[in-house]
């Protein structure tokens, strides 16, 4: 009937807007962002969605390496050719410390031979990774326990094969791995021809992008 002169749909709109006028608080979020609106909150933070080569991420004033032979530095690792790698100085082993712009998650390793294999004994055999630790040394190296150590072959070390994977939970969050080559197959000094390291960045949150709520 008509005799209160509106329908039931206009009745029920009417009072919806009373009530949302007397009690705000009620009222839910607005389209237009006003009194009732939500306070918006960032999205989590996400960790970097596929593997990615982290050597791209080295900070690299702040890599190192002990025992290298200058005509064969470090730098050499990661310009992809073999030929141009990485060699020892005074005998077979070697440090290589790097340090990363960021947190990081490994989650691999690739070592490459050197000159595509025709040196095998020059092949570094035993290798022990390190985590987080600084200005380690020959002196001092030894006697700290590794988070993970390696045994290469040469198959490991040819380009067709398939990077190494590491300890999952110990490499999730990573600012400096440090190398120690142990020994090589044979040579007087030691020669690699590359070294990839795949893993994914760390989520981060900017405490700024949360607003205040009230």
């Amino acid at each position: 009937p008509r005799s209160l002169g509106y329908s039931l749909a206009s009745s029920h709109k009417q009072l919806s807007q009373i009530i949302s006028t007397m009690f705000p608080s009620l009222g839910g979020a607005t389209a237009n962002g006003g009194p009732g609106a939500a306070a918006a909150e960032p999205a989590p933070a996400k960790d970097g969605e596929g593997l990615i080569n982290l050597c791209d991420m080295l900070d690299k004033p702040m890599c190192y390496a002990r025992n290298e032979n200058t005509s064969y530095p470090l730098g050499n690792l990661f310009i992809g050719d073999s030929r141009l790698g990485m060699q020892s100085d005074a005998d077979e082993q070697l440090i290589i410390h790097l340090t990363f712009q960021e947190f990081v998650k490994v989650k691999s390793i690739k070592f490459s031979e050197w000159n595509m294999g025709s040196n095998p004994d020059m092949n570094h055999v035993n290798v022990h990774i390190h985590i987080n630790r600084n200005n380690l040394g020959f002196e001092d190296i030894e006697d700290v326990d590794p988070a993970q150590t390696i045994t290469l072959t040469a198959a490991d070390l040819q380009d067709v094969s398939d990077a190494i994977d590491l300890y999952y939970v110990k490499f999730q969050r990573v600012k400096s791995l440090t190398f120690f080559i142990e020994d090589n197959a044979g040579a007087d000094i030691t020669a690699i021809g590359g070294l990839q390291i795949m893993g994914r960045t760390v989520a981060t949150t900017n405490m700024n992008d949360f607003k205040k709520q009230g």
